[in-house]
C-alpha cells in the first residue's frame, strides 16, 4: 500500500508540473491590465466627488453618487477590453446602473453628468417597453450611442433609436458577476456577455477617444479589467473625441468643498441649485491666467433671473461677466460697465448652456455655446484672484472646471 501511495503521489506531482508546464506555453493574448489594482493612477475623475470611484481588493468601484465618469489617462482606437462586473443595489430588486464608455469625451456633454460617447450598458433590474409591448432598453448588454455621437445598430430597434438590444439574455443579476469583452475596430464595436457576442454597431462616431466607468445611482465593481490594442485603422480628426486640456473639475456635484458659500446654494446629484437672491460663492484658491467652465439654465418660471461670473475676486476689482435670461451679456470690471451685447445663441430658460470664459491677463475672452461672445481688454485686474458665482434669483449649474493657462497656452 505504501508503494502504491508513493506511485500516486508521484503521478499527481507530473500532473501538476505538466499543467504547469502547459499553462506557461499558452500563447500570450496581448492584453495587459487597465489599472494596477493598488489606485487609480492611470485613470481620471473626471466629474465626482473624491470617493466616488476607489480601488478595494483589486476592484474598481464606484458608489454610484453623483453622476459622473471615471476615464482613461490616454485615447484608444482599436481594442479588445475584457473586464467583469458586479451591481450590488441597496435592496433587492432596486436598479443598478453603470456603464462602460468608449471613444468618450475628456468633458462631460453640456448639461449632463454624461460624456458624448458609445455606451456599453451595464445595467440590472430595468427594463423598458414600447406601447406595442416590445421591449426598448434592457438590461442584457445594450449598445448605443448618446449625447451627440452616433452609430448604426447590427439590428433595428423597435423605435428607430441607434441602440443595438442583445439577441439573448446572457447577464446575471445583482449580486453575481458578469464577464464583458468589448472589441471596437474601426467604429464598430461588437459585445461578448458571459461568452456570447450578442450586440454590436457599426459606422461609430468617433472612433477614437478615451474608455470610462460610469456612476448612476448604486454601487457597481469592476474587477480583472484588461486590454489589447488593434492597429490603427487611421480615422480622421472630425472621427475623434476632444483630447484632454488639463481641466480640472470645481465641484464634487455632492458639497461644495472648495469653495466658500451662503446657505442658498444645494447640490443636487451634480447639479448645484441657487435659491434665490444674493446666493454667492467663491472658490477657496485663487487663479491667475485661466479657462473657466460652466454649465447654467434658467428657470422657465419665476422672475428674470441673471448669474454674474467674477474672475480675479480680491482686494482689487474683479472682471465680471453677467448674463440675463433675456440673452444681455454685460462685462464690466467692479461697478464700471466696459461692454454690453445681445446674445443670439443662448437657449430658452429651462435649457442648459455652457459658458467659456479665458481670461489671460487682461484680455477677457466669452464663448457661449460653442460660438464667441465677445472679448474685451479690462484694465487694472489683479493677478491672481479668485473665481465666483453671484446669483440673482434661481439658477441651476452643473460642470464646473478650470484649465490654469500656461505661457503657450
Amino acid at each position: 500500500m505504501k508503494a502504491l501511495r508513493c506511485h500516486a503521489a508521484l503521478l499527481l506531482g507530473l500532473a501538476v508540473a505538466m499543467s504547469a508546464f502547459t499553462e506557461d506555453k499558452q500563447p500570450d493574448d496581448g492584453c495587459v491590465p487597465m489599472f494596477n489594482g493598488k489606485d487609480l493612477s492611470s485613470w481620471v475623475n473626471v466629474n465626482c466627488a473624491p470617493d466616488t470611484f476607489f480601488v478595494n481588493n483589486n476592484q474598481i468601484i464606484t458608489t454610484g453618487k453623483p453622476t459622473g465618469y471615471l476615464r482613461t489617462a490616454k485615447q484608444y482606437e482599436n481594442f479588445i477590453a475584457d473586464f467583469e462586473w458586479m451591481h450590488l443595489p441597496p435592496k433587492p430588486g432596486a436598479v443598478g446602473n453603470s456603464g462602460f464608455f468608449v471613444w468618450a469625451d475628456p468633458l462631460p456633454a453640456v448639461g449632463t453628468g454624461y460624456t458624448r460617447g458609445i455606451e456599453v450598458q451595464v445595467l440590472v433590474n430595468l427594463e423598458y417597453k414600447n406601447k406595442k409591448g416590445e421591449i426598448t432598453a434592457s438590461s442584457h448588454g445594450d449598445l448605443f450611442s448618446i449625447w451627440g455621437a452616433k452609430c448604426a445598430p447590427d439590428r433595428p430597434h423597435p423605435d428607430g433609436w441607434e441602440r443595438c438590444l442583445p439577441s439573448e439574455n446572457r447577464a446575471r443579476g445583482a449580486g453575481q458577476w458578469n464577464h464583458y469583452r468589448v472589441e471596437a475596430n474601426d467604429g464598430v464595436i461588437k459585445l461578448a456577455v458571459n461568452g456570447k457576442v450578442v450586440s454590436g454597431v457599426s459606422k461609430c462616431s468617433p472612433r477614437k477617444g478615451y474608455l470610462a466607468l460610469e456612476s448612476e445611482g448604486s454601487e457597481c465593481r469592476f474587477r480583472n479589467l484588461k486590454i489589447k490594442e488593434l492597429p490603427s485603422t487611421n480615422p480622421k480628426p472630425e472621427e475623434c473625441a476632444e483630447v484632454a486640456q488639463g481641466h480640472v473639475n470645481l465641484f464634487t456635484g455632492l458639497d461644495l468643498s472648495g469653495w466658500k458659500a451662503r446657505e442658498q446654494w444645494t447640490p443636487r446629484d451634480g447639479v448645484l441649485h441657487a435659491g434665490g437672491a444674493g446666493s454667492l460663492m467663491f472658490t477657496k484658491k485663487e487663479y491667475g491666467d485661466t479657462e473657466f467652465v460652466v454649465d447654467f439654465r434658467f428657470p422657465k418660471e419665476g422672475r428674470p433671473s441673471s448669474s454674474v461670473f467674477a474672475f480675479r475676486q480680491g482686494k482689487r476689482r474683479p472682471a465680471n461677466v453677467s448674463l440675463s435670461r433675456d440673452g444681455t451679456m454685460k462685462v464690466s470690471a467692479a461697478s464700471e460697465e466696459v461692454a454690453s451685447s445681445t446674445l443670439k445663441n443662448l437657449k430658452p430658460a429651462g435649457q442648459w448652456n455652457r459658458l467659456q470664459a479665458t481670461l489671460k491677463g487682461k484680455l477677457l475672452e466669452v464663448n457661449i455655446n460653442g460660438k464667441p461672445g465677445g472679448e474685451q481688454d479690462i484694465t487694472g485686474l489683479a493677478p491672481t484672484g479668485k473665481f465666483g458665482v453671484v446669483v440673482d434669483g434661481e439658477m441651476d449649474f452643473r460642470n464646473l472646471f478650470v484649465r490654469e493657462l500656461r505661457k503657450t497656452d
